[in-house]
């Protein structure tokens, strides 16, 4: 099993009590943050609200643990170069997890979709849909931390519910294509019986 780790620095109203919101340099926010942990599907695994003062890296060590306590079967996580340094070697001798960080292009200007982090992100676009969680209106932080919980569950009702959609034909852009070594696939025409007509006198 394998996820996708991202975060996300919200601004913090007016009603956020202020023991539970910081400050966060690198994008100039002053609110909370918003950890995420996904699947290749990008559902909602884990949903964790800290202040948005400390570094990606220092709440990814409860993220992971909480992740390891639920889903045992996890062995591989995404990340971006945030979640690297240390805490990739803490996550594979504790936990057991292989964390592999993806960097930036180097010619990236801008926003970029890069592989394996465009599920996070699209799974964060998901949750900015919802007019509540623009910005932290919420006193306490499990108040939060249930809300966006809540706008998952509510993008998992309506696909269940919604008629399936055929089949991606061609992998994403951004994801890689390994074709090397990968056996066709067969397909088995089934013949169909031949229909048996009762004569007139036997229906008599």
């Amino acid at each position: 099993m394998a996820v996708i780790l991202d975060s996300q620095s919200v601004k913090g109203a007016e009603t956020v009590v202020q023991d539970t919101r910081g400050f966060d340099g690198g994008k100039l926010i002053n609110g909370r943050k918003r950890h995420l942990a996904v699947d290749m599907r990008g559902m909602a695994l884990t949903v964790m609200v800290t202040k948005a003062s400390p570094h990606d890296s220092i709440p990814a060590r409860d993220q992971l643990f909480r992740l390891r306590l639920t889903h045992p079967e996890l062995a591989l996580a995404w990340a971006d170069s945030a979640y690297g340094g240390t805490l990739v070697d803490w996550s594979h001798s504790f936990l057991g997890i292989t964390l592999k960080t993806v960097p930036r292009r180097k010619d990236q200007d801008g926003f970029a979709v890069l592989a394996k982090r465009w599920r996070v992100e699209r799974a964060i676009s998901w949750i900015m849909r919802a007019r509540r969680n623009v910005r932290d209106y919420e006193r306490l932080i499990s108040h939060s931390e249930a809300h966006i919980t809540w706008t998952f569950i509510t993008l998992m009702v309506r696909r269940l519910t919604r008629p399936p959609r055929p089949p991606r034909a061609s992998p994403h852009p951004v994801e890689p294509v390994k074709m090397a070594g990968k056996p066709k696939p067969i397909r088995i025409r089934r013949i169909q019986p031949e229909t048996i007509r009762l004569a007139p006198n036997a229906l008599r």
